[in-house]
């Protein structure tokens, strides 16, 4: 009987773990609704990386100057998504268990796949974590995948909420702050932040009239559309000294609020800012899960990064190409919001090795075929085979001509437009347009890398939707972000 009733106990103590286990963290047992942010410094080159501890704050006051706040969902504390190049890890230090989680990318990520790093020179990037703030002791562990995908630690740290060492004062500077869309509480939104620059205080109505006509494009595109009040926009006007951003290669400098510049990482088109620590001060007068920095060109440019920052180019001059800031702008928030891959082979990118061989990338649109099978294949009809025809060399050759197009000539619209026409035409006339399956050429690579559509606005320089492996994608984070 002592044996029976024994096993049943543990029984039942077994059974609660697991019943805690899948019910999730409970917030107010470890957080109270404020933010704790860690800066650090990412210093290394290829093959070796070290991360240092900067300043750990208690955000300012969010919303209005009375109320500080968690601004991220209070249920989905533990990250299931596994996405990300880096994940942090927070963990109760009284019960060694882990409380909080999320994927990210980094600019350092980026950077140590590039040439500079590649022949051993060494940088160092400022970055910040943030997550609820917490009512005891905390240990604060991040991770980075290895080359086979595999998270190993790389930094840890011990915080004590209570401490002096908590900077608690208010960091941030007195700009104007207003919402585009309010759709409810934030722990149950997404949360996005649109800051400006290069917009002088002279352009600011220009400024609101850019982030307007963006916002509007993105809750065009699917899924967004459908999902418009699951999000809340806020903006911050950050008038600027200078109009425009940075442009190296023309020995163009100028004054701005964040620093965005062209030519990031060597890429003409890759528009980034190094300016950390003014985006989290200025961010953090709102409740913020993403952010978007539309700058003030008329320079084809932007940027993505996962759980970092958008960036996009304000405008076009004339009727050749006004699209593309709208395809950009959706493109780069596929990157920076859902983890999505570029899907493109043929551009100039400033990147090395940014898929190991044989291991199959974490981005949820880009994969490789392995033992005839793909991560994909439970979304494809059974008769789509694997890898997928597509016609891939007669749109390499189109594309060669596109590519070799002079930009600055006056007919160049009307060839842009006739080669696009042409090159469309020939992915409808494929057997296998409009179904998921394996296409070869993604990621940068124009082989061993697969997407699972023959068009995504994450492929092609259009105005296409997503496809369904993306739309799907997009649609877990954001009910991951809100239920």
């Amino acid at each position: 009987m002592y044996k029976k009733n024994l096993f049943i106990i543990l029984g039942l103590i077994l059974f609660a773990q697991i019943c805690s286990l899948f019910a999730g963290i409970n917030f107010d047992q470890f957080f109270v609704d404020k933010t704790m942010r860690v800066d650090y410094f990412h210093t290394g080159t290829k093959g070796f990386e070290v991360i240092s501890l900067d300043k750990v704050y208690e955000e300012p006051a969010v919303i209005s100057h009375d109320k500080k706040m968690w601004a991220g969902n209070k249920k989905n504390l533990i990250d299931t998504m596994n996405l990300g190049k880096y994940l942090a890890k927070v963990i109760d230090v009284k019960s060694n268990q882990i409380i909080y989680s999320r994927g990210f990318c980094s600019l350092y990520g980026e950077w140590e796949t590039t040439g500079e790093a590649e022949k051993g020179m060494y940088r160092t990037f400022h970055e910040s974590v943030l997550f609820p703030f917490p009512k005891d002791k905390v240990q604060l562990v991040i991770a980075v995948r290895d080359k086979e995908n595999y998270f190993h630690d790389i930094f840890s740290t011990v915080i004590d909420p209570n401490s002096r060492f908590v900077n608690r004062e208010r960091h941030t500077p007195a700009y104007k702050v207003d919402s585009m869309i309010k759709s409810g509480d934030p722990h149950k939104k997404v949360d996005l932040v649109i800051l400006g620059d290069g917009y002088t205080k002279k352009e600011m109505k220009k400024y609101k009239k850019d982030l307007r006509h963006f916002v509007d494009e993105l809750f065009d595109a699917t899924p967004f559309d459908k999902n418009k009040d699951e999000f809340n926009v806020w903006y911050i006007e950050t008038p600027s000294e200078d109009s425009g951003i940075d442009e190296p290669r023309k020995n163009i400098w100028r004054s701005t609020v964040f620093g965005c510049s062209y030519n990031s990482f060597d890429s003409p088109r890759y528009v980034l800012t190094f300016e950390n620590k003014a985006i989290r001060d200025i961010a953090s007068l709102v409740p913020y899960d993403q952010i978007y920095i539309i700058f003030n060109s008329e320079r084809y440019g932007g940027g993505g990064i996962f759980n970092l920052y958008s960036t996009c180019y304000s405008t076009d001059k004339g009727e050749r190409s006004h699209w593309w800031p709208d395809y950009v702008f959706v493109h780069e928030f596929g990157h920076a919001f859902g983890g999505l891959g570029d899907e493109y082979y043929t551009s100039d990118v400033a990147y090395n090795e940014f898929y190991p061989q044989g291991v199959d990338p974490w981005e949820p649109n880009v994969a490789i075929i392995q033992n005839g099978h793909i991560k994909w294949e439970n979304k494809m009809e059974k008769d789509t085979p694997i890898p997928t025809p597509w016609g891939k060399a007669a749109y390499d050759s189109l594309d060669k001509v596109l590519r070799s197009l002079d930009r600055t000539a006056d007919d160049y619209s009307e060839k842009y437009k006739q080669i696009i026409t042409e090159r469309d035409k020939q992915l409808e006339d494929q057997k296998f347009f409009g179904k998921v399956g394996a296409y070869e050429g993604s990621g940068y690579a124009s082989e061993g890398l697969y997407r699972p559509f023959m068009d995504c606005r994450m492929f092609s320089k259009s105005l296409v939707d997503f496809c369904p492996v993306c739309n799907n994608a997009l649609e877990r984070m954001i009910e991951f972000q809100t239920e």
